[in-house]
Formats: structure tokens, C-alpha cells, sequence
């Protein structure tokens, strides 16, 4: 997918607005195909991107790294050559590592609709994702470090530390966790979608219609689409998260507001949650409740709009309860998209720490 030299990696970078004073290295980049399954652990197959750097290094320490909410099946790092995941995969590897980034289930080259926000499938794509990783860098004739630093953005943040717990809980023969780098991630998605239920998120109606249309495919949160959403849009809302429509044509299709997009009760039911939502929502709202045996460090912004900054303060708080090594830093007065972008070459310098 891409072949570049050290230059011209470090103009990709600087474009995409990232500072590009780390690129030490040329990198080759790749999508792969694999196997993994299905939330109901039926046999799939799923794609990534893996980019190694042309150092002549022969050992490796790997990143996975986990992107953000994309409502477009085309947008990942495995397919466009324009994604800022697909720059971030590049930075990494420059700086002599090697890297997997999965695009998830029903993303990139997978079949299937994404199941967004499921644990099992969330950390089932990312770990198959880091074996085909290690299985391709071999025919290479490389080899990579069992310490996974491990960091994603966004819908990426709780699926960093999924990821994180899963493999020290040894989900995995090989890999171990050797550092987590969440960035600005909705760790406590109850008060998100709450918020979201209540216009209090910028772009609060088509977070929470992907939300809702993926969770009722996975759980059951309505009976029909006019439960939950008012007329006209329970008519059209499901076909458009099917990912195959991309986030322009999603808005333009949607009111701007949640109570204009969903009915009264449905709101009420996202804001107090019972029953099934509950149990289901208090899994992705404890993600950071638990003690790494490698460092934390949390990034995210006062300024973010979309996913407010106390969501990671929510994940310190649980982090702290257990002990663990951890630090949050504040990327200051910026927004969402433009806090992953501050905030990477300060992750390559936390992997560069524990190397």
C-alpha cells in the first residue's frame, strides 16, 4: 500500500499536521488479510494494515495501533491512502517499529457490518490482527517483541485497554502488554451517550444513531426502528450506518439534534439505562478498571467537544484505585481530531521510554 523513503514519510506527517521530527526511517506498508471471528465466534476474516521500517533491523518492538469511530467501511488505514490512521501507522514505523493496525470487523476488506463498541470482537480482530502481523513480518524474516505498546484514539482509547488487559490475562501465547497510550477515549460511555442523548456532544445525533443502530443489531434495544427514532428517519436510519455510507452523506441525511432524531422515551431510556443497555454499557464504562503491570499514560484535551476530557479523568480515577502506574496529560484548548494529532509524538516518546 505504500513504499516510501524516509522524506517522504516525514512530508506525510508534516501534511497530515503532525509534528515529523521522529521519522528516522523509510517504511513499507501493507494490507493484510486474516482470519478471526465473529462476536458469536463464528470463523471470519478481517483486514489491517501492517508497515515495517526499512532499517535493516531484523528484531522488532510492534504497536497496535486502534482507530477511532469511522461510520465508512472504506475510511481505515488499510484502504485510504488519505486517512490520518494510515499517517499514524507510517509515524510509528518510521521510528524503527513495526506496526499493526487493524481496521476491526466489517471495516476495510472485512465482510460484515462493524459491530461498534463490542469488547469480544474489539479485542478478538486486534489480537488476531497482531499474530498475522508477526506471521507476515516473519516471512520477512523479522521478528517481533512480545511487549505490545499498545495505543488508539477515540473508539480506540477503551479498545486500547481491552486490548492491554486481554493480553496480560495471556488471551495470547506470545504477546504481553509492554505500555498503553489511550487518547481521548469515551471510557465512561454511559455519561457519553448520556450526553449525547441530551445534545451536550457536537455531533450528538450521528454518535448516538451509530450507537444505537449497532447495539440494537447486537442486543436488542428495540423491536422496530419507530421505537427509537422519529418519522421520517426510522425508515431510512438503519440502511445508513450499513458502512457503505460515508459520514457527509450520514449528516446530510440526519437532523443536527438528538431530540429531533429520536423519540422522547428512547432519549429517556439512553439517559436512565435499564436492563440489558445497563449491563452492556457498564462493560465499555469500566475498561480502565483494573492494574496494568505496564505504564499508562492517557492524553486528551480540555477542549475536546466530542468525547469531554473527564471521560479519561473517569479511567485515571479507576486506574488509581488499583494502584497503577499512570499519568494524564492535557493537550490544551484544541478538538478532537486535532488532539490524536498533538498527541502522537508524545506517545512515540512514551514507547521510546520503556524500549
Amino acid at each position: 500500500m505504500a513504499d516510501l523513503d524516509a522524506e517522504q514519510v516525514a512530508a506525510r506527517v508534516a501534511k497530515s499536521g503532525i509534528d515529523a521530527a521522529q521519522v528516522r526511517y523509510g517504511v513499507r506498508a501493507h494490507r493484510i488479510v486474516y482470519r478471526t471471528i465473529d462476536p458469536k465466534g463464528r470463523p471470519t476474516t478481517a483486514s489491517e494494515l501492517v508497515a515495517l521500517p526499512k532499517s535493516g533491523e531484523r528484531a522488532l518492538r510492534v504497536v497496535s495501533w486502534l482507530h477511532g469511530t469511522q461510520v465508512y467501511r472504506k475510511e481505515v488505514a488499510s484502504v485510504n491512502d488519505e486517512s490520518t490512521d494510515r499517517t499514524t501507522a507510517l509515524l510509528f514505523a518510521s521510528t524503527g517499529r513495526a506496526v499493526s493496525a487493524p481496521d476491526y470487523l466489517g471495516m476495510g476488506e472485512g465482510p460484515g457490518i462493524h459491530p461498534y463498541g463490542n469488547p469480544e470482537a474489539t479485542v478478538s480482530a486486534s489480537v488476531d490482527a497482531l499474530r498475522a502481523a508477526r506471521a507476515f513480518a516473519g516471512q520477512d524474516g523479522r521478528t517481533l517483541d512480545r511487549r505490545v505498546l499498545v495505543s488508539g484514539f477515540s473508539q480506540g482509547g477503551p479498545a486500547t485497554m481491552l486490548v492491554g488487559r486481554a493480553l496480560q490475562q495471556g488471551v495470547d501465547p506470545y504477546f504481553r502488554p509492554g505500555a498503553l497510550a489511550p487518547i481521548a477515549g469515551p471510557f465512561d460511555l454511559s455519561g457519553f451517550e448520556a450526553a449525547a442523548a441530551a445534545d451536550k456532544v457536537a455531533r450528538s445525533s450521528l454518535y448516538l444513531a451509530y450507537f444505537t443502530t449497532a447495539w440494537n443489531r447486537m442486543y436488542g434495544l428495540y423491536d422496530n426502528p419507530g421505537q427509537a427514532f422519529r418519522a421520517p428517519y426510522d425508515k431510512m436510519v438503519e440502511t445508513l450506518f450499513d458502512g457503505d455510507h460515508q459520514a457527509a452523506q450520514i449528516a446530510a441525511a440526519l437532523p443536527q439534534t438528538s431530540k429531533d432524531l429520536f423519540t422522547a422515551e428512547f432519549l429517556q431510556r439512553v439517559q436512565h439505562p435499564t436492563g440489558v443497555l445497563r449491563q452492556k454499557l457498564h462493560v465499555m464504562d469500566t475498561t480502565c478498571d483494573w492494574r496494568p503491570t505496564v505504564p499508562v499514560r492517557l492524553f486528551h484535551a480540555r477542549g475536546d467537544h466530542d468525547v469531554a476530557f473527564t471521560n479519561s479523568l473517569h479511567c485515571q480515577r479507576q486506574l488509581v484505585s488499583h494502584g497503577a502506574d499512570q499519568r494524564l496529560s492535557d493537550i490544551g484548548q484544541v478538538d478532537h481530531s486535532t488532539t490524536v494529532l498533538k498527541a502522537l509524538p508524545q506517545v512515540v516518546r512514551v514507547f521510546d521510554s520503556v524500549s
